[in-house]
């Protein structure tokens, strides 16, 4: 394993920089703005704003990077991203900060579509499963540190934002110094949502949904966190927590769905998931009980979208992997632009713990379309099903896999993926 890894390890270090400065700030981000003085509302068009910005990367930043190259673009994008990380405290209004996580957004997307597109040409058919994911554990894991670096400094001071900016510097480092070649030019990737939904409804309706739903727990979770009596410590614990339970629940679960109807499990998660922020919107939970029922939101909202694709990739040809997983993530970007705004409304008109009763209701209003396919579609059999593969339904991972294309064999060459954080 140690061997196969080591000419991507600088990428990984990168990616682990990046990643943590980026959970960092979504963490960040909210509790300052409400120190600040913004509304529930404005907070979630700053975090709407982020994933606008990362689909407008998925659809413009593939561009850029055949025009400039790999290394090159992948600099320039770092680079924009840490000075808008300190850009945040030298304009404290909502609407510059809306401007700032357009931009930021963007250059995400074309970050992660510049090391994924270079994992995958480092990958051999044989290694790619095992290369992805390591990619994936890293994202989970730096997200996950990022987070917690939040306690570092005082919510009103800007060393947590200079923190960003040098985790998000210090990622081109690793990357401009390494020695593995750069990946051959990318190819514009293909989305086709309606020939998606004919073939797997569930897939593409989830994975907008999920969107949405995740969507807000991001962009408004810390601020739904504090109002239930959490200090910053303990936001950045539960939204830890919560990350971390879901990262561990992606891989169980999705063998589950091996062995069962997929959609019959994504049913399951979603009520269970459903229930949970019903509780926690209606028993008004703090301390340790809101730690337990944030890992438990984790643990069942979180893996959602992993069940969503692997329902869509069951249904996809080899020849339509690419676009579907394409359409997939755009929908899941798509949601996560909808959710923030549509929670923070609900959130000024009830209270900040409203967001976990939003999430309740989408995720019911998403188990009752998920149980009316159920009745009118037959499952599938297991024969019919490909094994959950973990790099290729997070929400981070490859869109290619070795042993869905064999891109050596292929007619044409495959385009390299890019994926929302």
């Amino acid at each position: 394993m140690q061997k196969n890894l080591r000419p991507i390890a600088s990428l990984l270090l990168g990616v682990a920089f990046l990643l943590a400065g980026n959970g960092l700030q979504f963490t960040l981000l909210p509790l300052r703005g409400a120190a600040d003085g913004f509304g529930a509302f404005e907070i979630g068009v700053i975090g709407s704003a982020y994933y606008l910005g990362f689909v407008a990367g998925c659809l413009l930043a593939p561009y850029a990077i055949l025009s400039a190259g790999h290394i090159r673009a992948f600099t320039a994008m770092v680079a924009l991203a840490a000075t808008v990380a300190l850009a945040y405290v030298l304009a404290p209004d909502p609407y510059a900060w809306i401007v700032f996580r357009l931009v930021n957004g963007f250059c995400l997307a074309g970050i992660y579509l510049v090391i994924e597109s270079w994992l995958n040409d480092r990958a051999t058919n044989d290694t790619r499963g095992l290369v992805m994911s390591a990619y994936v554990i890293v994202n989970y894991a730096a997200f996950t540190v990022g987070q917690m670096l939040v306690t570092l400094y005082p919510i009103e001071q800007a060393g947590s934002f200079m923190i960003a900016a040098m985790l998000a510097s210090l990622a081109i480092i690793p990357v401009a110094l390494t020695r593995s070649a750069q990946p051959a030019p990318i190819a514009v990737v293909t989305f086709k949502p309606r020939k998606l939904f004919h073939a797997a409804p569930v897939g593409l309706v989830a994975s907008l949904m999920v969107g949405v739903i995740n969507g807000a727990y991001w962009g408004l979770g810390p601020i739904s966190a504090a109002a239930s009596g959490l200090d910053v410590g303990g936001v950045a614990l539960f939204m830890s927590a919560a990350t971390l339970a879901g990262a561990l629940t992606q891989w169980p679960v999705g063998r589950l769905s091996d062995r069962f109807d997929r959609r019959l499990v994504l049913l399951t998660l979603l009520l269970a998931s459903a229930v949970t922020g019903l509780l926690l919107w209606l028993l008004a939970a703090s301390g340790v009980l809101l730690m337990v029922f944030g890992l438990l939101f984790g643990a069942t909202a979180l893996p959602c979208y992993s069940l969503a694709a692997a329902h869509a990739y069951d249904k996809t040809p080899n020849s339509e992997l690419v676009p579907t997983a394409a359409t997939i993530l755009l929908a899941n970007a798509l949601g996560a632009v909808i959710g923030p705004l549509l929670a923070s409304a609900m959130m000024a008109a009830l209270d900040p713990r409203a967001l976990f009763l939003f999430t309740a209701l989408a995720q019911s209003a998403l188990a009752a379309y998920v149980f009316y396919r159920i009745t009118v579609t037959p499952s599938l059999t297991t024969a019919e099903k490909t094994d959950f593969d973990l790099a290729a339904t997070a929400p981070v991972g490859a869109m290619v896999t070795g042993d869905r294309q064999d891109q050596d064999d292929a007619a044409e060459p495959v385009p390299e993926s890019y994926t929302p954080r």
